[in-house]
């Protein structure tokens, strides 16, 4: 009898150590491996698509929005172009070919 309860015992403390202790570190080191898929940094090296430009600055459209946009890279409507910064309200883009 006393060796069942001493094998409950142990049973039980290590599945609280693994539930405990190893299932969080193991969730934390998959999450964080993920990248962000929303907010600004979900915006960064998706492709848009240029609606409206007039010298450095225009209007682009991506994930279903119209976003101001600047450029060092002069573009014209229909171009594609990748984000690589967000400022703001406002995203730093540059063409898709570069």
């Amino acid at each position: 009898m006393l060796k069942i309860l001493l094998i409950l015992v142990g049973a039980y403390l290590l599945f609280e150590f693994v539930e405990h202790a190893i299932l969080p570190l193991v969730w934390l080191i998959t999450k964080r491996s993920k990248r962000s898929s929303t907010g600004p940094s979900g915006m960064i090296g998706q492709v848009a698509q240029v609606k409206q430009w007039s010298g450095n600055k225009g209007k682009v459209f991506i994930h279903g929005e119209l976003w101001q946009a600047e450029s060092d890279v002069p573009l014209k409507p229909g171009d594609k172009a990748h984000v690589v910064l967000v400022e703001g309200l406002k995203l730093k883009v540059k063409p898709l070919d570069e």
